[in-house]
């Protein structure tokens, strides 16, 4: 078992080297149908397994072909750590999509729905209050001058 902070150090490198081999050594053009950008490297305490975890930008098709050419690509990117590390034993590549940066756009247009919604139902009461004090006032300065 490796210490926490060799499996941190070594997930640090893995992300580093798998940047620099998509960007430039990988051919195959289903990976570059969505920009790729590596999110996060998880590598088990005994440093066999490494989980990539990228994000896609693209629509569905372009996700799920950058997907299929990440796992072509997977033994390619598994020998180049290898090389690179010179690691004894090179850890398993498994590359998972990471939706978070997709839901939180979402979450956050849904809240920006929700804030422009309240405004306008804001605006709508205010006017409506105004219109009220407004109709409140005359009546009430007509009763004074007819006294």
């Amino acid at each position: 078992m490796a210490t926490e902070r060799r499996v941190a150090r070594v997930a640090e490198q893995i992300k580093r080297e798998v940047s620099q081999i998509l960007l430039s050594e990988i051919k195959d053009a289903r990976v570059g149908a969505g920009m790729v950008s590596i999110v996060d490297v998880e590598v088990s305490s005994d440093l066999q397994n490494a989980r990539i975890f990228v994000s896609i930008y693209g629509d569905e098709a372009a996700q799920r072909q950058t997907m299929e050419g990440l796992a072509a690509a997977t033994p390619f990117v598994r020998r180049e750590i290898g090389q690179r590390l010179g690691l004894r034993r090179v850890p398993t590549v498994v590359f998972l999509q990471d939706r978070s940066l997709e839901r939180g756009s979402r979450v956050l247009a849904l809240l920006n729905q929700l804030k422009r919604e309240a405004e306008a139902r804001q605006q709508g009461s205010s006017s409506k209050d105004q219109e009220t004090v407004e109709e409140g006032d005359g009546g009430e300065a007509e009763e004074l001058g007819g006294q």
